[in-house]
């Protein structure tokens, strides 16, 4: 089992050019659950809530959340897949090219893991899991760009394997971990041209914030010839969240807000209703996605 694990987190040589690094001993342990006793396994939660928002009249947004755990007498194999894809406003079609993205993503995903996950003796992908993602994130561009061409959509997705979280990000939707120490930690970046010029220095933050074109995006799924979305794995937050979504939520609420929300309401579900509560409270001026998972260990 821990073979058919470090294939999947290990770079594979193909035309697909990612970056990866093997996983040591100890994390590979990690996400087998290989250490220590454990009463229940480990399992992910999952809740989303979603508003088209108070200045709207369509929703552009889409998300996908599907949570799985399979658990037996001698391993355990939490597994999720999250998906927020917000079409581009102005832009023809911007609903149908955040629907086309979170569908093509996830039967991408899931074709490749279908057989390990619900067949006796099926082996795991041969691509690591960076890999997959890059492969589904390629056919939802060309999808998006046969079924409603001149639109676009950003898109962040999660997939979530035992203790490691593979994310895929294009556009100016979020990823962040919601730490347990209250810090919200936003672990991807936007591709905004407000974000660039903030890079570069020409902007500090607080202009940023008030910069008059801030949904100008120079990376979306659908748009150009050519698309190199971030790819990237990491440790699932310990004793913490990780957190979806679009720009209609980071935009209008502060992160240490988004956090206080989090932690103290009772369930995901309710934390999900309270924020997007928020951001229409606040003016609701863009459609509303949240995505929040915990891992229980």
């Amino acid at each position: 089992m821990l073979d058919a694990f470090r294939r999947l987190f290990q770079r594979r040589k193909t035309a697909v050019d990612v970056s990866t690094a093997p996983l040591t001993p100890d994390q590979l342990e990690a996400i087998t659950g290989t250490i220590g006793p454990r009463t229940d396994p480990p399992q992910l939660i999952a809740a989303c809530g979603q508003s088209v928002g108070k200045q709207r009249d369509l929703n552009e947004d889409s998300l996908l959340a599907i949570t799985a755990t399979l658990a037996g007498n001698t391993n355990f194999l939490p597994f999720g897949l999250y998906i927020v894809a917000d079409g581009m406003g102005g832009h023809q079609f911007g609903e149908v090219a955040s629907n086309a993205a979170i569908r093509t993503v996830a039967g991408s995903v899931l074709r490749k893991f279908h057989p390990y996950l619900f067949h006796l003796n099926s082996e795991v992908p041969d691509e690591s899991l960076q890999e997959i993602m890059q492969i589904a994130v390629a056919e939802a561009q060309r999808i998006i760009q046969r079924e409603a061409p001149g639109s676009g959509t950003t898109m962040t997705a999660a997939l979530v394997l035992g203790q490691q979280v593979t994310i895929a990000h294009v556009g100016d939707s979020r990823a962040y971990l919601l730490h347990s120490d209250g810090r919200a930690e936003a672990i991807t970046r936007d591709h905004s041209l407000v974000k660039r010029l903030e890079e570069l220095g020409h902007l500090t933050p607080a202009e940023a914030e008030k910069y008059p074109h801030r949904n100008v995006l120079y990376r979306a799924l659908g748009q150009g010839d050519i698309l190199e979305p971030d790819i990237f794995t990491l440790p699932f937050p310990r004793n913490g969240f990780l957190m979806l979504c679009s720009d209609g939520l980071w935009g209008v609420i502060p992160e240490p807000e988004i956090v206080r929300i989090v932690q103290e309401s009772a369930t995901l579900q309710r934390a999900c209703q309270a924020l997007v509560s928020a951001a229409n409270a606040a003016g609701g001026p863009d459609n509303i996605s949240v995505i929040l998972v915990q891992l229980l260990t």
